[in-house]
């Protein structure tokens, strides 16, 4: 059975409170991953508690953390993130990007020493959403996917996002892993003993495989998939994605040794996060007005089958929201039953059993 998404946050915030994070870092916490599972980005949202409590007992994380600023101008930032999760320095990072670029036309955000950030479309749409244009990107927590004709993982999912305020028409957000799929899905196909469609992942001999137990310990290939179907795209905005968020910021670059582990308590991922004003170059609303035709245009293009229209980045994430908000979050029975036992070890009360069936 679904479960209503306030049930789902709730869960949320009563283990990462059991673990020690502190209130506001809670709060960003399941606003982001509500938003994923909401949106349907079901790798990024109550499924990831799985994934940081293997973390937390490794001490990659720091679940108290504190955030400063490490160094800071009219137009940009630096954000040290205390070793704990992503989610609320990265909030924190693109208001400061979003105030910043309404004083200067653009501004840029750096935050290191964190961990994974979630949903990247979450603070692109928080920039849109207050007028301007924003962009997200993260590195990663471990090599997973291998360079076209390599033969060993070099980078991870590396995602990006872009989002651009509309005028009548809701924004324009791009959100996508730079691999074929974010690793989340992969990881919740294993969760529920699914097979994997084919050009996910491959063994550990970089050998095509369908077994998803096989593909979330195996490795992913960039977007693209093959070099014949120019995974060398994929792979530079990997590349691209590294160079912004690790080197520009001095977070660990996910080839050096011992990334993630190399300083107890912190997995050390970089973010990185700039906004800019339209208005830069544009009277006030012409910017929305042409982005608005454009996507209109988009839209109204006649498609092959008229049973699937022609969307724009950001259309079916809001469909999937209107959706689930009325029907609830599908949660996976093997998921749940996880989330129960880490519910269990946290001493707090299991509020998904709806979704166990006959588990």
């Amino acid at each position: 059975m679904p479960v209503a998404i306030e049930t789902v946050k709730e869960q949320v915030g009563l283990v990462l409170a059991a673990w020690g994070m502190k209130p506001d870092h809670v709060a960003a916490c399941v606003a982001v991953m509500g938003y994923a599972d909401l949106h349907g980005i079901d790798s990024h949202g109550c499924s990831m508690l799985t994934v940081y409590d293997a973390w937390r007992r490794q001490n990659m994380l720091t679940m108290d953390a504190t955030v400063r600023v490490v160094k800071e101008t009219p137009s940009s930032a630096l954000l040290d993130g205390g070793g704990g999760l992503g989610y609320y320095p990265s909030v924190m990072a693109m208001e400061m990007a979003i105030a910043k670029a309404r004083l200067c036309g653009i501004a840029a955000v750096g935050v290191r020493n964190s961990a994974h950030f979630g949903a990247a479309g979450y603070y692109t749409r928080m920039a849109a959403l207050a007028g301007v244009i924003g962009f997200s990107c993260t590195s990663g927590s471990m090599p997973r996917t291998l360079p076209t004709f390599g033969a060993e993982p070099k980078f991870s999912t590396d995602p990006l996002s872009f989002a651009a305020p509309g005028g009548k028409n809701p924004p324009f957000l791009l959100d996508m892993a730079t691999t074929t799929v974010a690793h989340g899905r992969i990881r919740n196909r294993a969760n529920e003993g699914a097979a994997l469609p084919p050009g996910w992942a491959t063994d550990r001999q970089g050998i095509p495989t369908a077994d998803a137990t096989i593909g979330v310990d195996g490795y992913q290939l960039p977007l693209g998939g093959t070099p014949d179907g120019a995974s060398h795209k994929g792979y530079g905005l990997a590349v691209m994605v590294n160079i912004l968020a690790s080197c520009m910021t001095g977070a660990s670059l996910v080839t050096s040794e011992g990334h993630t582990r190399r300083t107890p308590g912190s997995m050390d991922i970089g973010h990185f996060f700039f906004a800019i004003d339209a208005a830069l170059f544009r009277e006030p609303g012409a910017f929305e007005a042409d982005l608005d035709a454009f996507t209109d245009s988009l839209r109204a293009t006649r498609p092959v089958d008229p049973a699937r229209p022609v969307m724009v980045a950001g259309d079916p994430e809001r469909i999937t929201a209107e959706r689930r908000l009325v029907s609830g979050i599908p949660v996976g029975a093997g998921l749940a039953a996880k989330i129960r036992t880490i519910a269990e070890a946290a001493r707090v009360p299991f509020l998904l059993q709806g979704a166990l069936g006959n588990h």
